[in-house]
């Protein structure tokens, strides 16, 4: 498996199972069960903070969520139900791609570790 992150186009092959220099980002700001942690590798990042781009792991737990902006996330792998307030359920597999708006806002709940690809705008 190859990474190249100082490349024109910084890309990570096999993202499914890659796990080299992964960063440890800590635990949820707003944790409900407390055991959720994430780690993850930042692909790119411009200058003012946005566009933001990366690969972002995270393991079983819950916690309340709620975006600034806008984020699309291609899921590779785990299992999850993201629940938004007004009652709406998305459940999370391999495979499920998700744009959720600027100030989506509900609770998530991970059941076996997911895995994502993820683009903020």
């Amino acid at each position: 498996m190859a990474a190249r992150f100082d490349s024109t186009a910084p890309h990570i092959q096999d993202a499914s199972h890659w796990a080299e220099n992964l960063t440890d980002w800590g635990p949820h700001l707003e944790p409900i069960d407390g055991r959720s942690h994430n780690t993850g590798r930042l692909l790119w990042k411009g200058e003012d903070g946005l566009p933001e781009a990366g690969l972002w792991i995270c393991t079983p737990g819950s916690w309340r969520l709620t975006l600034p902006r806008d984020e699309l996330c291609h899921f590779l792998s785990g299992r999850a139900v993201y629940r938004r307030d007004d009652g709406e359920e998305i459940q999370i597999t391999p495979g499920t791609v998700v744009h959720f708006r600027e100030d989506w806002s509900g609770t998530v709940e991970v059941f076996e570790t997911i895995r994502s690809v993820y683009m903020l705008r």
